[in-house]
């Protein structure tokens, strides 16, 4: 399990990145996507085109770090929903529950139709 500290700054990248690319193309694609430098110490989070997979790269003390997780059932779709800027960045809380399949957003609930509202169009 990955565990990620409060004073982390998490971002999600909002362009699909092919899932075989590796340490140098993913810190070239934080750098050209995000405008940081990927040695910050934050976590930069890319998925899949199919939203089923993704990757997450950060440097510890002694170098890059790459986590991949692929879900074996369902996908991130929700990751569309958002209105991911250039620099799209998430909470802590949020990403473990990304992390945990869990969709973060807030859930928008329609007001259940009544007999009374139907009678009064």
């Amino acid at each position: 399990m990955l565990i990620v500290p409060n004073s982390t700054k998490v971002f999600l990248c909002s362009a699909p990145v092919d899932m075989r690319q590796s340490f140098d193309a993913l810190c070239g694609r934080v750098q050209s996507h995000f405008g940081q430098n990927p040695l910050c110490g934050n976590y930069f989070v890319f998925f899949s085109r199919r939203q089923d997979r993704m990757k997450i790269l950060f440097w510890q003390a002694d170098g890059f770090a790459l986590y991949y997780k692929r879900l074996e059932h369902g996908t991130y779709s929700w990751i569309s929903n958002i209105a991911l800027s250039q620099g799209s960045e998430i909470s802590p809380e949020e990403f473990a529950l990304l992390l945990s399949g869990v969709n973060p957003l807030p859930v928008r609930t329609r007001r259940p139709t009544t007999i009374s509202s139907l009678s009064q169009q």
